[in-house]
C-alpha cells in the first residue's frame, strides 16, 4: 500500500532532525501506522532501527548488537557478547561522530517488561553518550499505557528529555479519499468500516467490491480482521472483559453513563476509569453539545464508539459469531442489505462532514474560523432536536449550522427551512451563543435541487458542500 498523508508529523521529524540532541516519542493505537511512518522518514538517512519484542533482556542486547552490526559494517559486533546496554549505545555513539544518525526504538514497552530500569538505563545513555554525538532517539510504542508512564509522565527518568512527541492518530477521510481510486459515496463506505486506520485500508484496495472484502477480511473466521477486538483489547490489559462489555454496551445504545452502569451493574465512579481508558486510546469517545461551555463537567456527555471499526464489528459481526463460526455469512449479508448505508454509513457520514467542513476552513474555501467543531442535541441524543455540524468561530461571533444527508437523490430546500428553524426554536442556542450570527450549511453526496441552489445564491443563503467540495 502507497504511503498516504502524514505530511505535518513527516515535517515535524525532520525539523527535529535537523536541530542537535533530538529525542522524539511517538505513540498511537495499534495498527495506526507508526513503524510506516518511521520508516518512511529514515529514507535516505543513516539510521540504526529496532523492533523489541517480548523476550529475555539478553536476547534484545543481542539483537540490537546485531542491528547495529550490520549498519556500520563492523561484523565483530554480532559476534560480541555485550551485558550492558551503555555498551551499545556507545558504540552507536562513537560511529563517525560528525555525521548524523538516527536510533529508533520501537515497541519500546517491551524494553520496559523485560527490564523495569530501563528507562533509566537509557536516561543515563542520553545524558553521557547520545545528547552530543549527533543522534537523535526516536521512543515507539503501542502500548499507550505504559508509553504515557515511562516515556512521557512526569514520574518517568526520561521525563524532560523529549524534544517532541507525536500522537499518531488514524488518517483523516479527506487524505485517504484524496489517495483513492473510488468514487465518494464508495469511499466514505469504505472508511465507515476502516476509520481511516491504515493496516485496515491494508485489505480494502480500490477495484474490489466492499461486500466481497469484508466476506474475506472480517466475516470469515480466517481472516485477518474476524477477531482483531479481541486482539487489540487484550494487548492493553488483562481486564479486557470490562473493556469489551463496555464497548457492547456503548454499541447496543448505551450513551449515557448512567445507563451504562446500569446494563453493567457497576457504580459510575467504577466506570470512570475504564473510560478514561479507552478513550485514551481512541476507541471511544466522549461528546457534549457544542453549546457546553465545560465539556468536561457536563451532564449532557454520551460516549460513542469512535474507532469505525469496532463500530462495524459490534454492529455485524459480534452478534452473529455463532452463525459466523459455522461459515454462516449470509445472516450477516442481509443485515448489511438492510441497513449498512441507510444507518451505519450515514452515521459514519456525518463525522466526515465535520471533518470536510474543518478541511474547507483550513483551506480557506469557507469563510469561517473553527474555535469548536462537534454537533448538538438539546436534551437525550435519540429523541430531541439535533444538528450534525455545529461549530463555533469566537473571533467573527459566529455559528455554523449543518446538515448532513447520505442520500441517493439531491436535497431539496425543506431540509434548510427545517434546519433554521431548529436554531430558531432553540433557547439554549441562542443563551449560548447570545449576538452571535449563523451560517447555515447543507452536506450531501447527491448534489442539490435547483431550488435550494438558487437559495443559496441568495444573501445569508446556506452553504452547499457537494462531496468535499462548496457547490
Amino acid at each position: 500500500m502507497q504511503f498516504i498523508g502524514r505530511q505535518a508529523e513527516l515535517a515535524k521529524l525532520n525539523e527535529e532532525y535537523s536541530r542537535d540532541g533530538s529525542f522524539v516519542v511517538i505513540y498511537g493505537r495499534r495498527r495506526v501506522g507508526k513503524t510506516t511512518l518511521i520508516k518512511e522518514f529514515l529514507k535516505g538517512k543513516r539510521a540504526f532501527y529496532f523492533l523489541a519484542t517480548e523476550e529475555l533482556e539478553g536476547q534484545s542486547m543481542k539483537r540490537l548488537s546485531g542491528v547495529v552490526a550490520r549498519a556500520t559494517g563492523n561484523s565483530l559486533l554480532q559476534k560480541a557478547a555485550f551485558g550492558d546496554w551503555l555498551d551499545l549505545f556507545q558504540v552507536i555513539a562513537e560511529y563517525r561522530p560528525k555525521e548524523k544518525k538516527v536510533l529508533v526504538l520501537d515497541e519500546f514497552p517491551y524494553l520496559v517488561r523485560a527490564n523495569p530500569a530501563f528507562p533509566s538505563i537509557l536516561q543515563n545513555a542520553w545524558d553521557e553518550l547520545l545528547k552530543d554525538s549527533a543522534v537523535m532517539v526516536i521512543l515507539c510504542g503501542s502500548l499507550m499505557g505504559m508509553m504515557q508512564k515511562h516515556a512521557l509522565s512526569y514520574d518517568s527518568p526520561l521525563y524532560g528529555r523529549r524534544t517532541a512527541q507525536i500522537r499518531l492518530v488514524p488518517l483523516p477521510f479527506t487524505e485517504v479519499y484524496a489517495a483513492q481510486d473510488l468514487t465518494f459515496s464508495e469511499a466514505v463506505e469504505q472508511y465507515s468500516v476502516t476509520g481511516g486506520v491504515p493496516k485496515y485500508l491494508e485489505f480494502f484496495q480500490d477495484g474490489q467490491g466492499l461486500r466481497r472484502q469484508l466476506m474475506d477480511t472480517v466475516l470469515s473466521k480466517n481472516g485477518f480482521l474476524y477477531e482483531e477486538p479481541y486482539f487489540l483489547l487484550k494487548s492493553e490489559s488483562m481486564a479486557a472483559v470490562n473493556y469489551f462489555s463496555i464497548i457492547k454496551a456503548i454499541a447496543d445504545g448505551s450513551h449515557k453513563l448512567g445507563k451504562l452502569a446500569g446494563v453493567l451493574g457497576q457504580e459510575t465512579s467504577a466506570l470512570t476509569p475504564y473510560l478514561a481508558t479507552l478513550a485514551d486510546l481512541g476507541f471511544i469517545e466522549k461528546q457534549t453539545p457544542v453549546t457546553e461551555k465545560n465539556p468536561e463537567k457536563s451532564r449532557k456527555g454520551l460516549y460513542f464508539i469512535a474507532d469505525g471499526f469496532l463500530r462495524f464489528w459490534f454492529r455485524y459481526v459480534y452478534p452473529y459469531k455463532g452463525e459466523l463460526e459455522l461459515d454462516n455469512r449470509q445472516i450477516v449479508l442481509d443485515e448489511l442489505d438492510k441497513d449498512f448505508v441507510e444507518r451505519f454509513a450515514a452515521f459514519a457520514y456525518e463525522d466526515i462532514c465535520r471533518e470536510i467542513f474543518a478541511s474547507l476552513c483550513r483551506k480557506g474555501e469557507v469563510d469561517f474560523l473553527p474555535s469548536r467543531i462537534g454537533s448538538y442535541w438539546s436534551n437525550d441524543y435519540d429523541n430531541d432536536t439535533q444538528i450534525d455540524v455545529m461549530a463555533v468561530d469566537h473571533r467573527n461571533r459566529r455559528i455554523f449550522a449543518g446538515e448532513c444527508k447520505y442520500h441517493k437523490k439531491p436535497v431539496d430546500a425543506p431540509v434548510y427551512f427545517a434546519l433554521k428553524e431548529k436554531v430558531a426554536v432553540s433557547r439554549e442556542i441562542r443563551s449560548a451563543f447570545p449576538g452571535y450570527g449563523v451560517v447555515y450549511g447543507v452536506f450531501s453526496r447527491s448534489g442539490f435541487t435547483p431550488r435550494l441552489t438558487e437559495l443559496a445564491r441568495e444573501s445569508g443563503g446556506p452553504i452547499l458542500i457537494q462531496e468535499a467540495h462548496v457547490v
